[in-house]
């Protein structure tokens, strides 16, 4: 008797498996021909509207947000956000710090660094400094994030520096702008 049982319950587990299957959704946003690409190729793996938060020791660190999140290829291939990505630091008590805004970011496995593209812009919300720029690096490795390209700072008290790149520490809470140079706005005079 015992065994019948058993034999059964594999017999109606593998049937509900064989059901589950070769059952499909007709749903539009997952046809073939609505994958996201980019540059051509498709992702092996998407999400969209993810929102992570990373804490280490039971507190809070970082929060990323992003409407896609694709990841290419497995070991040795890469993740991006096509569609842009918000990541808010916290100090240790749970409150923001920094946030980083932009509408491109890229992370390789493996490496331990993360780039942001394309209108980057890091806020220092206790300061309300700002930095924008084309391109940063997230070294997380070195926990710092750093840029060569031009950046331009605008300073809580309405200063405007511009400089040919930044170093600061990951949260974005000590920073230096390389070769810095004042604004000045006409208004002012």
């Amino acid at each position: 008797m015992k065994r019948l049982v058993h034999i059964l319950f594999e017999s109606t587990l593998a049937l509900m498996m064989a059901g589950v299957l070769f059952t499909s959704c007709k749903d539009d946003e997952f046809s073939r021909d609505t994958l996201y690409t980019y540059n051509g190729k498709a992702p092996d793996e998407s999400t969209s509207n993810l929102n992570l938060t990373f804490s280490e020791s039971g507190r809070l660190n970082f929060k990323l947000s992003t409407p896609l999140l694709n990841k290419y290829g497995n070991v040795g291939g890469y993740m991006d956000c096509p569609k842009g990505i918000t990541i808010i630091s916290y100090d240790n008590w749970g409150n923001p710090e920094s946030m980083l805004k932009a509408d491109y970011a890229i992370n390789a496995e493996g490496e331990m660094r993360m780039e942001a593209q394309r209108n980057v812009v890091i806020t220092n919300l206790k300061k309300g400094d700002t930095i924008t720029t084309e391109k940063i690096i997230w070294d997380k490795r070195m926990h710092k994030i750093y840029s060569d390209v031009p950046v331009r700072q605008t300073r809580a008290d309405g200063a405007v520096y511009i400089g040919s790149g930044f170093d600061a520490d990951e949260k974005f809470t000590k920073y230096t702008v390389r070769n810095p140079r004042g604004e000045i706005i006409a208004d002012d005079l």
